[in-house]
């Protein structure tokens, strides 16, 4: 299959992209720093809402220094050689 991916802070499904940037360049699921933050969020939201802009502004930084070599326009794709389908026997 060949598929676009779109950019993070581009796609519909995440805010800003933060967690699920980090999640990928560090190799882990974005979840884990989704709770943290949550946590944080109950004990100190200023220090939450700080950590996250800072983290922001760093995945932004580094997104635009160095771009994400995965994230490739995609190439037409080659014709598959034509297969012959066989009808699936019926079970009794």
């Amino acid at each position: 299959m060949n598929s676009v991916e779109t950019a993070v802070f581009a796609r519909e499904d995440t805010m800003f992209g933060v967690c699920q940037a980090l999640g990928e360049d560090f190799g882990f699921g974005p979840n884990w720093l989704r709770l943290a933050l949550a946590g944080l969020l109950f004990f100190n939201p200023l220090a939450a809402v700080a950590v996250y802009a800072g983290a922001g502004v760093l995945v932004a930084l580094t997104r635009w220094l160095v771009p994400n070599p995965r994230i490739a326009p995609a190439e037409p794709a080659a014709e598959p050689a034509e297969e012959i389908q066989e009808p699936l026997p019926l079970a009794a």
